[in-house]
């Protein structure tokens, strides 16, 4: 079962700004992922789960990271449907990140108070997401809206917290553009963790641009 509540996953969402994410079928590539980025400064790690036998995976990384990684908060994304959010849950999936809004999956995680973030592109599917008990709003894809969308819902909802994912890069006027906007936190993947990247097993240079990327937003929000 989940380690963290919604509120404690909620909570460190907001104050670090950064959501690391990745999928790699390969257990040990995902754990010097995981510590690169742990020894970078991220506390939260999104493992989405797009492969055959994902759920395999992560079991076996979110066992590392309780072993290993103190308070590391491990999340799943790309989940689909509530037997899916169910399973992960049972593993001790802090978090569900889902692609689209499914109620079916509001409802399986709010029973357990385990945070889930639904892809929204609309400010109605935004509301029912807050309906349903949504903490956080994924906007996805990121690239599509832009920050422009952010700065539109802030203003007549003020209370309204989104993160967006794709289109999010570590380059310091994208990510200004997004905090400027109003953003809670920023979900990164491959733009922070490459396929290049993971290519050559460049972890010490993960590592320095999770520390750089997490201090500039720092610097963007004061």
């Amino acid at each position: 079962m989940a380690q963290y509540s919604r509120i404690e996953v909620a909570t460190l969402m907001r104050e670090s700004g950064m959501v690391p994410l990745f999928y790699h079928s390969d257990i040990e590539l995902g754990k010097k992922v995981i510590k690169a980025c742990y020894n970078g400064g991220a506390r939260l790690m999104e493992f989405t789960a797009r492969g055959d036998f994902a759920y395999e995976v992560f079991l076996a990384l979110n066992k590392y990271v309780l072993k290993e990684l103190p308070g590391m908060v491990m999340g799943v994304g790309s989940i689909t449907d509530a037997a899916a959010a169910s399973l992960f849950m049972q593993m001790g999936a802090n978090f569900i990140v889902t692609p689209s809004l499914r109620e079916d999956i509001a409802t399986i995680c709010n029973r357990r108070k385990v945070l889930w973030s639904p892809g929204c592109g609309s400010l109605t599917e935004i509301n029912r997401a807050e309906e349903l008990g949504c903490e956080i709003v994924k906007l996805f894809p990121g690239s599509t809206y832009g920050p422009g969308f952010v700065k539109a819902v802030k203003g007549p909802q003020p209370w309204t917290s989104i993160m967006p994912t794709g289109g999010v890069s570590t380059e310091a006027s994208n990510l200004k553009a997004w905090f400027d906007a109003g953003v809670t936190c920023v979900g990164m993947g491959s733009k922070l963790i490459s396929k290049e990247l993971l290519a050559s097993e460049d972890f010490a240079g993960l590592e320095g641009t999770v520390k750089d990327t997490l201090a500039l937003i720092k610097k963007l929000r004061t």
